[in-house]
């Protein structure tokens, strides 16, 4: 399969990534199909246990590599890592600030950014859009990087990556459609308004693989650029979602379940 795999272009392989991580997005929403809804406890615990995939995949797939790969480039081998690592979040910060959005269990008037007449629907998509967009850059740079050859690039840890933030948008799925099937939406709408804020990964993916291969200079940078943007999203929206339900306890052993299931798969397939 990995012989397969290896036969397509970085970025193609990049796209096959991206549709796999919205495809594992839709297939959480889809779960409002089969359900009325789910205990509060267990979805804070997956979305503990996605927070703990991404802080994983931020240092094991990304900052690690961009350290690595920092060794030559004649600078401290911190500074490529620390200054993408706070590109990447005061990106995520700038997006905040000017894309109306709304985290879910908030009421609109604590929606972010500039003031408008959105849906309550559209804004809070639009927060699970924000969220995906680190997901893909960090699929598409992983992926984009195995054209520069570096020896801490290799495909199986692209694909573990891929595979982790795929396992982690199943939750993610589920977290978004089945509270819009609670606040009166059809199971139709619910489930295409879950999936439909996944479709950004396959495109951030595909522009996270071609900027690094068109300029591999900045590939450490990059890598560091999508943890930062990664550990943003956690920090900002992930763990205050799933703690804001008195289930903080679950929700940090999930944090720590995946946490250990992504460095394992890193360590074991990287």
């Amino acid at each position: 399969m990995i012989e397969n795999i290896q036969s397509f272009d970085p970025v193609v392989q990049a796209l096959f990534a991206g549709l796999f991580t919205w495809g594992m997005t839709a297939l959480g929403a889809a779960a409002v199909f089969i359900m009325h809804g789910v205990d509060r406890k267990v979805l804070d615990a997956m979305l503990g246990f996605a927070a703990g995939v991404m802080i994983a995949a931020s240092f094991w797939s990304l900052l690690l590599p961009a350290i690595e790969m920092s060794a030559d480039s004649g600078l401290p081998q911190w500074i490529p890592a620390a200054a993408g690592f706070l590109a990447g979040g005061l990106f995520l910060r700038g997006i905040d600030l000017l894309l109306p959005h709304l985290h879910f269990g908030r009421p609109m008037e604590e929606a972010e950014g500039p003031e408008t007449t959105w849906h309550r629907t559209t804004l809070l998509v639009l927060a699970i859009t924000i969220h995906n967009i680190p997901e893909g850059l960090a699929v598409g740079v992983a992926f984009g990087a195995l054209a520069a050859g570096h020896q801490t690039a290799t495909l199986t840890a692209a694909i573990a990556l891929a595979f982790g933030i795929g396992i982690q948008n199943f939750p993610e799925g589920m977290a978004v459609s089945l509270p819009l099937r609670r606040e009166g939406f059809s199971r139709l709408r619910s489930f295409w308004y879950g999936q439909i804020s996944g479709a950004v990964e396959p495109v951030a993916a595909i522009i996270g693989a071609l900027t690094v291969i068109i300029a591999t200079p900045i590939l450490p940078y990059a890598l560091a650029f999508a943890a930062g943007a990664m550990i943003f999203v956690v920090v900002e929206d992930v763990v205050p979602e799933c703690h804001m339900n008195g289930n903080a306890d679950i929700a940090t052993m999930g944090t720590l379940i995946g946490f250990v299931v992504m460095m394992i798969l890193d360590v074991a397939l990287g």
